[in-house]
């Protein structure tokens, strides 16, 4: 088998982000041109744009921070094309659930979540510092799970995309199982577990405790 060149996506996906940032702040209508809104039907683009722009700086770093640490270990796992893949039709897909609910949405939010859930099918052992404890990857999809469902009816910030990120999770989990199921029997699958991707406790932490409070 030829090994899949890794062509590191998550973090052309991470400096796509912090552009459409920059015009967010320097370009008055960008935002309420390519941001999911009631008008997405007629303007359809928005389904894919609205992945790529934030609310805040605050709200972007937390995102690039999730995205840097999970998108490149499953990238390394699954390879580039498929990481790409996932996170472009998760967006999509997430933002599609979330316009029947919000007025407004926008963010990466959605794509994330489907990159955690499909890594906590593919590598479910993976050890997270999460909630102030260290746990395996497959339990921490199982929380963000269970307070997404929360948040739905009512409980925690409410300024949330609950919908996105449960959506996400789903199309993650649906998409790790597809893999672990395709490749079972010829072993193709891309698990780099001998290329280890260091991520400091610390930093995990800090984004457990903010993330799942925008």
């Amino acid at each position: 088998m030829v090994m899949e060149k890794f062509r590191f996506y998550s973090l052309w996906l991470c400096l796509l982000c912090v552009l459409v940032f920059i015009f967010q702040v320097w370009i008055p209508v960008f935002t309420p041109t390519f941001i999911l809104s009631q008008d997405a039907l007629i303007k359809p683009w928005q389904f894919l744009s609205a992945i790529f722009l934030h609310g805040s700086l605050t709200h972007l770093l937390y995102n690039l921070f999730a995205l840097f640490i999970f998108g490149l270990i499953l990238e390394r796992t699954v390879g580039s094309k498929k990481f790409l893949l996932l996170f472009l039709i998760s967006g999509i897909l997430a933002n599609i659930f979330t316009f029947y609910f919000y007025p407004n949405s926008l963010g990466a939010s959605g794509a994330i979540m489907a990159v955690i859930g499909c890594l906590a099918v593919l590598r479910p052992m993976m050890a997270v510092f999460s909630f102030g404890i260290i746990l395996p990857m497959f339990a921490v999809a199982i929380i963000w799970i269970i307070g997404s469902f929360l948040g739905i009816f009512g409980f925690g910030d409410q300024g949330i995309g609950y919908i996105a990120h449960l959506s996400g999770l789903f199309i993650g989990v649906l998409y790790g199982f597809f893999l672990r199921l395709k490749y079972k029997q010829n072993n193709s699958l891309v698990y780099s577990t001998s290329r280890k991707v260091v991520i400091p406790e610390d930093a995990i932490r800090s984004w457990e405790e903010n993330y799942m409070k925008r």
